[in-house]
C-alpha cells in the first residue's frame, strides 16, 4: 500500500478531502522522523515501536569479487511491533496454515479418487495372485 492509498482510504473514511488528508498523513510521518531524529525512539502504543540503533562497523565480503570490504558503523532505524500487531499478523499466518491444509486434503482426496469417481470395491481389486501373473 501507498501512502497515496492511505490517503484516499482515510479521506473517504473520516469525509475530509484527500488533500487535507495528505497533508494530516504527511505531517504524523514527519512528527515521527522528528522524534526519531531528536530522541532516538517513538513508542505508538498497539502500533509498536521505531528505535534508532547503532550498528558497529564491521567486515564484509564483496559477493562479485571476494575482496574484503570495512563497512563503517552506521544508524539504523529498527521497528519492533506491539502485542496487538503481532496478534492479527499471527491470525494471518494461522488463516494460511489452514488454507495450505485445506488444499492438501482437497489434492490428497483428488490423488486417492475420490474426485468424483467412487474407490474401487473389493472385488474389483486384482488379487495377489493375479497381480504376479
Amino acid at each position: 500500500m501507498t501512502k497515496k492509498e492511505i490517503v484516499k482510504t482515510i479521506s473517504e473514511e473520516i469525509g475530509l478531502t484527500q488533500l487535507k488528508t495528505k497533508e494530516i498523513v504527511q505531517k504524523t510521518f514527519d512528527a515521527i522522523v522528528e522524534t526519531l531524529v531528536e530522541d532516538h525512539r517513538i513508542e505508538l502504543r498497539n502500533f509498536g515501536v521505531f528505535e534508532v540503533k547503532k550498528r558497529a562497523a564491521r567486515k564484509a565480503r564483496n559477493p562479485r569479487t571476494g575482496d574484503k570490504v570495512d563497512v563503517p558503523e552506521k544508524f539504523v532505524v529498527t521497528f519492533k511491533p506491539g502485542k496487538e500487531m503481532e496478534a492479527r499478523v499471527r491470525e494471518l499466518e494461522l488463516q494460511a496454515q489452514a488454507e495450505r491444509e485445506a488444499r492438501e486434503r482437497a489434492e490428497a482426496a483428488r490423488l486417492n479418487g475420490s474426485a468424483g469417481y467412487p474407490p474401487p470395491s473389493p472385488e474389483q481389486m486384482p488379487s495377489s495372485s493375479e497381480q504376479t501373473s
